[in-house]
């Protein structure tokens, strides 16, 4: 037992009750990613000096990317809940799965979905995947944040017993103190990686396709694998083997996949010189 214990600051999942209607701050986390995103990527589509002579879609087409990644997101997450988290759950209770309300989202599967959208997109405007891929994953960070936090509001998917002095004790949790790994994962997933690409993009990421997607997609891996030895795995299915656990088996992938992105897009000549 820690000598010193924080007391988990107990917030209503519900933030208001418009009649029948709960908004929850899991929901809000969801909305307020996409519109500041897709604000955010407006701008960067705008700014000539980002992209020198790279094609990119309009500015005015985003609207249809937000759709098109906020549907892909959402079905992608729900499904990659149901297939890798809950799989033998949902196929005894199949009424359950579009209940997206009482939560189970996963962010590999949500991750999967958006990018099969930003490929539709990238079909429908005449723009290379990558450069529609990088302004997603550029934002992307944004959503990181805020979910983790609404994940740490309702409270869910804390983390594991501890006796470090930041300890908590979270309700419907048992009497142990825990690490507050929503907070970490918050912290890493969502400020650090987002300054990261933030820079990256500020010293001309976006002329190089891929390499903002690779960034983010090395970084998220890598910090989830991290963050995953402090978090308590989900409870129907522990630890697998060794002592991994499901986030780190699907976020493996992701960071090697990450730095063959970012090597093959540094191989790349920059596009301003290739047309000068």
């Amino acid at each position: 037992m820690p000598i010193f214990l924080l007391n988990f600051p107990v917030i209503d999942p519900v933030m208001i009750n418009l009649g029948p209607l709960p908004i929850r701050w899991y929901a809000l986390g969801y909305i307020v990613s996409l519109v500041v995103g897709w604000l955010i990527a407006s701008r960067l589509v705008r700014s000539d000096s980002l992209w020198g002579e790279a094609p990119r879609p309009t500015a005015e087409s985003l609207d249809d990317l937000l759709v098109y990644v906020a549907f892909g997101a959402v079905l992608g997450g729900r499904i990659g809940y149901v297939l890798f988290y809950n799989f033998h759950y949902f196929m005894e209770n199949p009424t359950e799965i579009p209940i997206l309300w009482k939560g189970g989202m996963a962010f590999h599967g949500g991750l999967a979905g958006a990018a099969f959208g930003a490929w539709l997109f990238s079909r429908r405007v005449k723009v290379p995947f990558w450069t529609v891929a990088d302004i997603c994953c550029a934002v992307a960070p944004i959503g990181l944040f805020l979910v983790r936090i609404a994940n740490f509001i309702k409270p869910e998917l804390w983390g594991r017993p501890t006796d470090a002095p930041w300890a908590m004790v979270f309700p419907g949790a048992g009497p142990e103190p825990r690490h507050p790994s929503q907070l970490y994962e918050a912290g890493l997933e969502g400020l650090a990686i987002g300054l990261i690409l933030f820079f990256a993009v500020r010293s001309g990421a976006f002329r190089r396709p891929g390499l903002t997607s690779g960034l983010f997609l090395g970084l998220y891996g890598l910090a989830r694998i991290f963050c995953e030895f402090f978090r308590e795995p989900d409870p129907q299915l522990g630890f697998l083997f060794g002592g991994a656990t499901m986030g780190m088996l699907l976020s493996a992938p992701l960071a090697l996949f990450g730095g063959i992105l970012i090597l093959n897009s540094l191989r790349r000549r920059d596009s301003a010189e290739d047309l000068g």
